[in-house]
């Protein structure tokens, strides 16, 4: 028997065939960061992207992959302020390629390489930290832009 996925606060889109992980404590910005690359992929600025899901979604380990899904109850719903709850296209799970950490404590203008890396379940992903005085949409933009 495979053991429950753990559920965490968090938002996450798929551009492309990865996965963007968007934390943050509530209020910090994580439905704005996911709609806005959503927007981006609409104008073509980036690939294609799409909700997996919005302020609560599961983590799972697969073959050493982190794989991010969508909470059931949540599907196709995104909280857009000033307009409350709506519904968009998603894609129910896709493999994390990069962590978004919003209000981030340990955000600074030119980071060590360590923290650009985060650790979960065991498995080393890139990582945005973004202080809270930061756009994070151009930073992302920059990451995916960029090597």
């Amino acid at each position: 028997m495979t053991p429950p996925s753990a559920s965490v606060h968090a938002s996450a889109v798929c551009v492309g065939d990865r996965a963007i992980l968007i934390r943050g404590a509530s209020g910090t910005g994580k439905s704005r960061l996911a709609l806005d690359l959503i927007l981006a992929g609409r104008t073509g600025a980036i690939t294609e992207t799409r909700l997996i899901g919005d302020d609560r979604v599961r983590l799972d380990t697969r073959d050493g992959n982190l794989i991010v899904r969508v909470v059931p109850e949540l599907e196709g719903m995104i909280e857009i302020r000033g307009l409350g709850i709506r519904r968009c296209a998603f894609v129910p799970e896709a493999q994390v390629a990069l962590v978004v950490d919003l209000a981030a404590s340990d955000a600074e203008r030119m980071p060590p390489p360590e923290r650009l890396k985060t650790l979960i379940s065991g498995i080393e992903l890139p990582r945005i930290p973004v202080g809270p005085e930061y756009d994070p949409l151009p930073l992302v933009l920059g990451f995916l832009s960029t090597n």
